[in-house]
């Protein structure tokens, strides 16, 4: 039985490490590169880019009512998903603000540098702001859009990606990463989503 609570445990920490591997926080430059340019037929729908957050599918159901992204109700979001390679990152921002934070700026700054690069220099991308279910939805979808617009301005001015070239997007609560009830602070749930939208 103390073998068998061993090994238990032993997955247990061999699975966090490996969402908190798909879930870092601070990716490379390459790691960017890697999941946003195009691969044979990945603009077309048929190939989806990895994401860097992910939520573990034994996370237990919350018991109060939760909001959830119904497909019926955010077909471009689904479709902006599907037209290529897509990565979600942890863009740090102060509570209530779309001030960036150093932390943020650290991992929008790699970003930049990705979406400058000669691989990447072609293409569009949609940064689409999400939230989690904390303030009202309505709160919710204008402060994603604040920081969305944010991030695009921040790779324009920082990094030279012209503005053309980015479709900043607040989607507020719309597309839970992690489906949680109201009011609930879940991290993994603000974040900052890139899709590469082709040339």
């Amino acid at each position: 039985m103390a073998r068998h609570g061993m090994y238990a445990m032993a997955v247990a920490s061999a699975l966090t490490l490996v969402f908190c591997g798909a879930a870092a926080a601070d990716p490379s430059v390459d790691d960017i590169l890697s999941a946003l340019k195009p691969k044979p037929a990945s603009l077309n729908g048929t190939t989806r880019g990895i994401r860097a957050v992910q939520a573990s599918a034994a996370t237990p159901a919350p018991v109060a009512p939760v909001r959830r992204a119904s497909a019926l109700a955010r077909p471009a979001v689904e479709d902006a998903q599907a037209e290529g390679p897509s990565l979600d990152l942890n863009v740090v921002f102060r509570s209530g603000s779309a001030e960036l934070t150093p932390a943020a700026e650290n991992v929008l700054g790699k970003l930049g540098r990705a979406l400058a690069s000669p691989s990447l220099a072609n293409y569009k991308f949609r940064i689409e702001g999400h939230t989690d279910t904390v303030g009202t939805p309505e709160q919710n979808k204008a402060l994603s859009q604040e920081r969305a617009e944010k991030v695009a301005s921040f790779l324009e001015s920082k990094y030279g990606v012209a503005s053309e070239r980015l479709e900043p997007v607040g989607l507020g609560e719309d597309g839970l990463l992690v489906p949680t009830p109201e009011q609930t602070a879940e991290p993994r749930n603000r974040r900052v989503h890139v899709v590469n939208l082709g040339g």
